[in-house]
């Protein structure tokens, strides 16, 4: 884990705006389609999903980014996580990242529990060896002893966002991104992801979430920001925050 002075930031959004072109025109089949686009009689209005978004965080800091939805949540957070480029602005990020964006990313469904745990491991940078070394622990957290061989086209999403979730926390990265993952599965699965969360905070983890939950929100982070059509309604104390999104 980095170790840095209290005043230092561990993620920089700065000015961070998103924008997606839709078709103006309804096109009934894909070669109409193609043919408009080689042609240049396919046009598009532009769509802002974030405008100008800027903040930072700190370490060791648990952000919340709650809004409806369509507000640019997931958005924002995948441009964080590096997997979307913005149209505007940039993103400094300084650590290891653990991201748990979507569930089942990088997974292989055809393969088995077993096979995927290597494969994911290896996607994030872990060796062979490393994982085989933490293999039990992530099957005990997951608690898919039963279905280990089973091909993860037969899980229900439950169990897939289980196994995600064990594998990206077998370490404890600088940064932890969640995008919605403590909302899938039993309350006993919630509740464990909840402990794992709080005793990587213990350790100086950054946790960024976002959570159509309020009381996730409330209960896990320090800080929160409030997005609403794309701009930050309201920015600071968590609490405070989630007090006027439960009055809107």
């Amino acid at each position: 884990m980095m170790m840095n002075g209290k005043d230092d930031y561990i993620i920089e959004v700065n000015h961070v705006s998103m924008c997606f072109n839709a078709a103006k025109e309804k096109v009934d089949n894909f070669k109409e389609y193609i043919i408009r686009l080689a042609t240049r009689k396919l046009y598009f209005d532009e769509f802002w999903v974030l405008n100008e978004i800027s903040f930072k965080v700190k370490y060791g800091e648990v952000l919340g980014i709650v809004g409806y939805n369509g507000a640019g949540k997931s958005t924002l957070l995948k441009i964080i996580a590096g997997v979307m480029k913005p149209s505007k602005g940039s993103v400094i990020r300084k650590g290891s990242m653990a991201p748990l964006i979507e569930l089942g990313a990088g997974f292989d469904m055809d393969l088995s529990a077993r096979e995927n745990i290597y494969l994911n491991g290896a996607i994030l940078g872990h060796s062979r060896k490393y994982i085989s070394d933490k293999f039990e622990q992530i099957i005990d957290f997951s608690e898919l002893h039963s279905f280990i061989d089973m091909p993860l086209k037969n899980y229900s999403s439950g169990m897939t966002a289980r196994l995600g979730f064990a594998i990206a926390t077998i370490t404890e990265p600088d940064i932890l991104i969640i995008d919605e993952i403590l909302a899938v599965g039993d309350f006993k699965f919630q509740q464990k992801c909840h402990d794992k969360i709080s005793s990587m905070l213990d350790n100086n983890t950054t946790v960024i979430i976002v959570s159509h939950s309020i009381d996730q929100i409330e209960s896990l982070c320090t800080h929160a920001i409030w997005l609403e059509n794309g701009d930050i309604k309201l920015m600071g104390d968590a609490k405070n925050i989630c007090k006027q999104y439960r009055l809107s």
